[in-house]
């Protein structure tokens, strides 16, 4: 970005603009590929605004979905730039900038983050609408000169990735049970192993009190048996 914008001054007698997007024209398709490294040369604001933000998309993509995050910003790319072509109406303005493709990641992480219902993926959807959520009134037609169509169709666009790559990528942990139920495991009765072993544990108890009762009853006899005086000598008297 910051190297064309520098071309762009160094040769002035070049129309870089006229790389940018022209909607329904076979002159404005070669904007797809090239419109998101133009800005406006005599607004610094242009660039600067959209510097910040793709760094930090492009660094949360990359950390977070390394997997498919160089898939994601070409289709960002590309299909933002050609819905920008198919749909807007103004076929004589020219469309330049970044910000399409901004607006593409945005939804792109905020969605995603939402359909995985991952923590850390959940941050960075609540980081987009905290830090970028006024980035919405963009899409929308409220001043002449900003390209609310790209806007909208890089929003689009990034919602539609993420249904579509919400399967790929980072997932939620997944917990044993829903492990065994997509293995058609049956889950253990863990309230009937309680129960056995609580029910086990009251009959042993309930035995050893038995045997601690009948031990107290037992009863001991002694009989006894008188000593047999000693036989008599018959020829004593």
């Amino acid at each position: 970005m910051w190297l064309v914008f520098w071309a762009d001054h160094l040769f002035p007698g070049v129309d870089f603009y006229k790389y940018g997007v022209k909607p329904q024209t076979l002159e404005g398709l070669k904007g797809i590929l090239f419109m998101p490294l133009i800005h406006s040369k005599t607004d610094y604001a242009h660039i600067l605004n959209n510097s910040m933000p793709i760094f930090v998309f492009l660094a949360a993509l990359i950390y977070y979905y390394r997997e498919i995050a160089l898939r994601i910003f070409i289709f960002s790319w590309l299909f933002t730039g050609l819905g920008l072509w198919a749909f807007a109406g103004d076929s004589f303005a020219y469309h330049i900038g970044m910000s399409g493709v901004i607006y593409a990641l945005a939804g792109f992480l905020f969605t995603s983050g939402v359909l995985r219902k991952y923590r850390p993926l959940q941050s960075i959807s609540l980081f987009v609408s905290f830090v970028y959520g006024s980035m919405i009134w963009g899409i929308f037609p409220m001043e002449t000169h900003v390209s609310w169509q790209g806007h909208m169709s890089g929003l689009i666009t990034g919602i539609i990735l993420a249904f579509i790559y919400r399967k790929r990528g980072p997932q939620s942990p997944k917990y044993q049970y829903e492990i065994e139920k997509e293995l058609g495991i049956e889950p253990p009765d863990l309230e009937g192993i309680w129960n056995e072993r609580v029910r086990q544990y009251e009959e042993q108890k309930k035995r050893e009190e038995e045997n601690r009762r009948n031990a107290e009853q037992i009863n001991i006899q002694y009989h006894y048996r008188p000593k047999d005086p000693p036989s008599g000598d018959s020829g004593h008297e």
